[in-house]
Formats: C-alpha cells, sequence, structure tokens
C-alpha cells in the first residue's frame, strides 16, 4: 500500500505540470538573477555569500513545492483515504516523496548553481550527503505541518508561520555542514553536525507518524 500511494503522488504532479514547471521557472529565474547581479563569473563571490545565496534558492522551493501536501487537497480526499489505508501509510507515503521531490530540487539547483555561478564543493560525497538529510529534515517537518494547516483556515498563513523555527533549525545545521564542506574541513569535523541533523529528522518523522493519526481524525 505504502508504494501505491507513492505512485499515486508521482502520478498527480505528473499532472500538474503548471505548477512543475512554476517551481522550476522560479529556481531558474532565481539563480539566474543572482548572476546578472553579482556578476558571478568574475570570482566577486566568496563561500558564504555563495551558501546563502544556495539554501534561499532551495529553501523557498522546497516550500512551495511541499506546501501543497494536504492543503491543496480537496476535503473529501482525507475520507476516501481513511477506507483504503492506515494514517501512518498515508503520512509516510507522504514524506517518502516529498523526500524524494525536495532531494531533486536541491540536486537541480547544485547543477544549476554549478552552471551559471560557481562550484566551490570540495567534498562532493558529504555534500550530497547533506542534500539528503536536509531533504528528509525539510520533508518530515513541512509534510506534517501541511497537514494541521489544512485542518484550519487560512492555511497557508499557518503554514508560514508554523514551519519557520522547525525549518530554520534543520537550514541551520545545513548551513554549517555547507560551510566545511566548502572551506574542505576534514569530515571529523562535521560529525556532530550530521548526527545532530540525523536526529532532528529522527525526531521529527516520529512526530509525525505518532502525531497524524489525531490530526487526521479530526
Amino acid at each position: 500500500m505504502l508504494l501505491i500511494l507513492i505512485r499515486k503522488e508521482f502520478m498527480l504532479e505528473l499532472r500538474r505540470k503548471a505548477v512543475i514547471s512554476g517551481i522550476g521557472l522560479y529556481m531558474f529565474s532565481l539563480i539566474f538573477i543572482c548572476y546578472l547581479t553579482f556578476s558571478l563569473r568574475q570570482n566577486s563571490i566568496n563561500e558564504a555569500t555563495w551558501s546563502a545565496l544556495f539554501w534561499l534558492a532551495i529553501l523557498f522551493s522546497v516550500v512551495n513545492s511541499v506546501a501543497k501536501s494536504f492543503i491543496g487537497e480537496k476535503r473529501g480526499i482525507a475520507i476516501y483515504y481513511y477506507t483504503l489505508a492506515s494514517p501512518h501509510v498515508v503520512i509516510l507515503s507522504k514524506i517518502l516523496y516529498n523526500a524524494l521531490l525536495c532531494l531533486v530540487l536541491s540536486l537541480t539547483g547544485y547543477g544549476l548553481f554549478a552552471l551559471f555561478i560557481d562550484n566551490p564543493v570540495q567534498d562532493t560525497l558529504y555534500f550530497l550527503l547533506t542534500l539528503v538529510l536536509t531533504s528528509l529534515g525539510f520533508s518530515s517537518a513541512l509534510t506534517l505541518i501541511s497537514g494541521i494547516a489544512a485542518k484550519a483556515n487560512n492555511s497557508h498563513i499557518l503554514m508560514a508561520v508554523l514551519s519557520f523555527p522547525v525549518v530554520i533549525a534543520i537550514l541551520l545545521m545545513a548551513i554549517r555542514l555547507t560551510k566545511n564542506v566548502l572551506d574542505g574541513i576534514d569530515r571529523g569535523a562535521s560529525l556532530d553536525e550530521l548526527l545532530n541533523l540525523l536526529a532532528i529528522n529522527c525526531i521529527l518523522t516520529a512526530l509525525a507518524y505518532l502525531l497524524f493519526p489525531y490530526i487526521w481524525r479530526s
């Protein structure tokens, strides 16, 4: 059932071609504007600025894509899901699919940054691991918050307010890891941040798994 629900999410995403194109155009436009504004090909950007611009582009793209997990669905669809699968399977399918979507957006952003701006990453493997863990963290947090916000009026405003403190914690860990990767620091120095990010992911996923059945029944 889990794989069926993930496949369903994928098929629905393919039908929303305007949404996919809009997110892709947004990311491309943001990165290209940065390239034009800062004349980035002339090496006028340092590693800290590259990291800040990269994570800003990824953050806004991810929030816009994952926020629709439950907010964009019709109200009656939850009742239909309730007759087919358990709430645990539903939330896990959403988290896994959104994690894959976040990872695709992150890798796309990394490719565009390397193409238009620069690629200062000195440890590619560790940076990719950071992208994977950050994508899972964003997915777990935003999917659960989307489920909560979908039950209230002005859901988009509530989504922004609730997601800010959680996303900031994940983003700070990702920025620290990225700084170490860009500076070429030994992997052992980044182990604490990596474990902290992994712990945040485990906590958020466990909270989503435990709390979502109560949210769904309401």
